[in-house]
């Protein structure tokens, strides 16, 4: 068994100090997310309120009429617990009209309806809050492609975007969040009855060993295989990387000219401030 486990106080430290700095350097005070009663965004209000200040801090619950009614309990019990700002943006008459056009939506066109029109209004009230929308992806996500992008995969800041799955609930434990959150099954909230270990088809914990291996140990695929792991897993773990390694990137530009974005003219994100 691969040993994950994190220093939690000191990454409390690094990441609230990752949120003031970055949010200086462009000059905002404010942050606000949304709050699906999930770990993940549970960890990143816990660690905004902790940075900035719960009155600067806005969280947002945006249920569908399929939400189950205890993932809106478990957001507003949190948002109670820090005191920072709230509100309620129901969003199921803005998905439903667009979904009605179509005979044919899936579940999961009509699941990226409704990551992308949580957005909509997170990058809105950004605008009305002056703050900047703190994004909720972890590691494992990031690295298997399991987002929409320009839904949940779009933010201004990734906070625990170094963390894998197990190691943000580890430091969930740490900061405080309550446990019922923690122990719950991960879902995106896209439809009802819907888990993201259901629609992967392993576990986070089973698949962050892997991922640790391959990314922060760059063993190559036989490698893993030779360390126990199951040869379609991990043949099914690296096709999922790659084919989802668009979503990780900026859209490439077609080169023409001497000094084209991304190619030639190169900085990093905080050259100007």
């Amino acid at each position: 068994m691969i040993n994950l486990n994190i220093n939690t106080q000191l990454t409390e430290k690094i990441l609230t100090g990752f949120i003031r700095s970055e949010l200086n350097r462009v000059g905002f005070k404010r942050a606000l997310l949304g709050v699906s009663g999930g770990i993940d965004s549970a960890v990143s209000l816990y660690l905004s309120a902790k940075a900035l200040g719960p009155e600067n801090v806005l969280g947002i619950r945006m249920p569908y009429k399929t939400s189950p009614q205890h993932t809106l309990d478990d957001a507003q019990t949190m948002i109670d617990a820090l005191g920072v700002q709230s509100m309620t943006v129901e969003i199921t008459d803005m998905v439903d009209p667009l979904v009605a056009k179509f005979d044919d939506v899936s579940k999961l066109r009509a699941g990226n309806i409704m990551a992308r029109m949580r957005m909509i209004v997170l990058f809105d009230q950004s605008v009305a809050f002056n703050g900047l929308v703190m994004g909720s992806s972890n590691k494992t996500e990031l690295l298997l492609g399991y987002s929409t992008i320009f839904g949940d995969s779009a933010a201004a800041l990734q906070p625990i975007g170094d963390l894998y799955k197990t190691q943000v609930r580890q430091l969930a434990r740490h900061l405080g969040v309550p446990e019922a959150v923690i122990s719950k099954a991960p879902s995106a909230d896209l439809w009802e009855g819907q888990t993201d270990e259901g629609e992967l088809g392993y576990t986070y914990a089973d698949v962050d060993q892997l991922l640790y291996l391959l990314v922060d140990q760059r063993y190559r695929p036989e490698t893993c295989v030779e360390e126990g792991f199951d040869p379609t897993f991990v043949e099914r773990v690296v096709h999922r990387m790659r084919q989802n390694h668009f979503k990780r990137v900026m859209p490439p530009i077609a080169k023409l000219s001497q000094r084209t974005i991304g190619y030639d003219f190169l900085y990093l994100r905080d050259w100007g401030t």
